[in-house]
């Protein structure tokens, strides 16, 4: 049972994983390097689809890209890419799983350069939390996906990494009426 309280517009209701996520986890500020790059991975397979849709996998691509270890990942080779096609608990997407690899390699490389991926985004936002509403894209979202597309990720433009600064709490978008709203 869902409670009363007023949540962000794009919340369903229905869907007692995506409350959850909402009222637990969107927003909230993380500097874990490993939740950081498990809403990466999961952030880049979001484009042209749902983020509910995403989230209702997210169990499935966490055991299918063993628990988000990026080093596990980096070494991924084609029979995993192939076994991952199959996995119809994920979305199998061939681009979109060669981005994943690619951009995992290009992750580790980030963090021993800044010490760690946190590290890496917050040279860009300080300690500053950006509080805004009704965007899909800012100039911090145009510059980090300005950069990482230079380092050689696909699948971070700028609208995604707006999508995933939000989720990771360097964005706070939560709706002027939802009870998380600062």
């Amino acid at each position: 049972m869902i409670d009363d309280k007023k949540r962000c517009a794009w919340c369903n209701l229905k869907n007692p994983k995506y409350v959850e996520y909402h009222d637990f986890e969107w927003g909230v500020p993380r500097t874990d390097d490993e939740y950081l790059y498990e809403m990466l991975i999961l952030e880049s397979f979001q484009a042209g689809l749902s983020w509910e849709c995403v989230l209702n996998k997210r169990e499935a691509f966490k055991e299918a890209f063993d628990g988000f270890d990026v080093k596990k990942v980096c070494d991924y080779g084609e029979a995993k890419v192939s076994e991952l096609l199959c996995n119809r608990g994920i979305i199998r997407n061939k681009l979109k799983i060669n981005a994943a690899i690619a951009n995992s390699k290009v992750l580790v490389k980030i963090a021993e350069e800044f010490g760690s991926f946190y590290g890496y985004l917050r040279s860009f936002t300080g300690d500053v939390v950006i509080c805004e509403t009704g965007k899909t894209t800012n100039p911090l979202s145009d510059a980090i996906s300005s950069d990482l597309k230079r380092r050689g990720m696909r699948f971070v433009g700028s609208t995604i990494v707006y999508s995933y600064l939000q989720a990771v709490g360097f964005i706070n978008s939560h709706d002027k009426d939802c009870f998380l709203h600062e």
